[in-house]
């Protein structure tokens, strides 16, 4: 059975994750703002939660309508086939979001959508109450412009939650967001990867499972994986996939540097969790000694941004040293900030910008080519920087 399935992402990531499906088989693959969705069978909703890197959950869609009131969203919601997957025993709590729709109050949606679930599965299995106590079906809806879109969840924790990082330093960047910085710096398994900024570590350990062909959801399980739609040897046969496609002999090394060495503890120790530990060298060291000479070198770093872990004085005494340092490399570089005076505190235009989003917050991910000689800072950004 074909299934129409939808993944939401990060903004700005849309086109990665696009990428990420047609490499995996989807069908019929559209991107959105904000998701990518495509058909697939019970083999591709796991093959989806074990491989996918930039989605933030696996979700089946039910259906999609238009509902300007709430006996529409009753009635069209109460139309569903949620029997095909809900069991009389199993449970189906409700959550979600509307935005810009005559239906903006998401407590009330998500009562609406409740009581038409039970209409519909009490008409099916002939009964008013259930206890919920079985598996369960996380009942997603979001509410655009009147556009309703009824799904279930097939992940349960969202797909950033890789299993490695049980713990992590002040702010630390979201797995997926740094999968998609990693595809879009174009990391290959015989790359040579450094970030001087490495806090728990979730760059250079999404570099290494990237090369390397590691599933990011191989060490976690889904929900789904209780359904009874989903035969236990999809996913066993999904996973055995995965590990045939690891990538043992890659090439790939890493390394990063922190100015806390409680950081750099953290990420050696997440490194290990994730399999990866061989790959990745860490130590205590400040971006302005930033030194090395390897070929086919590309620096990805999140630098302190100073709205949350420096005053931003010192951010852009931060982003000033990065300057220096780098342009001393031979190296790519992938810097992600939300500072609109990023370019001219580093002393150099990027070659490449792409809008993405760390969490709510609007970013660039400054891409320069390779060393190149500086140009001279004009006075404003020396002023900003406090020169």
């Amino acid at each position: 059975m074909k299934y129409k399935i939808v993944c939401p992402c990060l903004f700005g990531l849309e086109s990665v994750l696009k990428q990420e499906v047609v490499r995996m088989g989807g069908e019929e693959i559209t991107a959105t703002d904000g998701r990518v969705s495509f058909l697939g069978d019970a083999h591709m909703i796991a093959r989806a939660n074990l491989g996918l890197r930039t989605a933030e959950r696996v979700l089946i869609c039910l259906g999609e309508f238009r509902a300007d009131t709430f006996t529409e969203l009753f009635d069209y919601t109460c139309a569903l086939p949620f029997e095909q997957f809900i069991g009389r025993k199993d449970r189906f709590p409700v959550k979600g979001w509307s935005l810009d729709s005559k239906l903006h109050s998401v407590p009330d949606c998500q009562a609406i959508i409740k009581k038409a679930i039970v209409r519909r599965l009490g008409g099916k299995y002939g009964i008013s109450w259930f206890e919920e106590t079985g598996s369960l079906f996380q009942i997603r809806f979001t509410i655009r412009k009147d556009s309703v879109s009824i799904m279930i969840d097939t992940s349960g924790e969202g797909l950033h939650k890789r299993g490695y990082r049980k713990n992590s330093v002040l702010a630390p960047i979201k797995e997926t967001l740094a999968a998609g910085m990693i595809d879009l710096a174009r990391v290959y398994d015989d790359s040579f990867l450094c970030d001087p900024f490495c806090g728990s570590g979730t760059i250079l350990i999404e570099g290494a499972m990237h090369a390397m062909r590691i599933a990011p959801g191989l060490r976690r399980r889904f929900c789904c994986e209780e359904w009874e739609i989903i035969p236990r040897r999809v996913f066993n046969d999904e996973r055995q996939r995965a590990f045939d496609l690891i990538r043992r002999d890659a090439a790939f090394e890493a390394v990063g540097y922190d100015i806390d060495a409680d950081a750099v503890e953290l990420c050696s120790e997440n490194a290990k969790k994730a399999g990866v530990g061989s790959r990745i060298h860490v130590s205590c060291q400040p971006v302005s000694q930033l030194q090395f000479s390897r070929e086919r070198a590309v620096i990805i770093c999140n630098p302190p941004y100073g709205e949350r872990l420096l005053e931003r004085k010192e951010a852009y005494g931060t982003y000033r040293e990065m300057g220096k340092a780098f342009r001393m490399l031979d190296a790519r570089k992938y810097i992600i900030s939300p500072s609109d005076e990023f370019e001219q505190l580093y002393g150099q235009p990027a070659d490449r910008r792409r809008k993405l989003y760390n969490g709510m917050m609007r970013c660039q991910l400054f891409c320069y080519n390779g060393k190149r000689e500086p140009k001279a800072q004009p006075p404003a950004a020396r002023k900003a920087a406090g020169e």
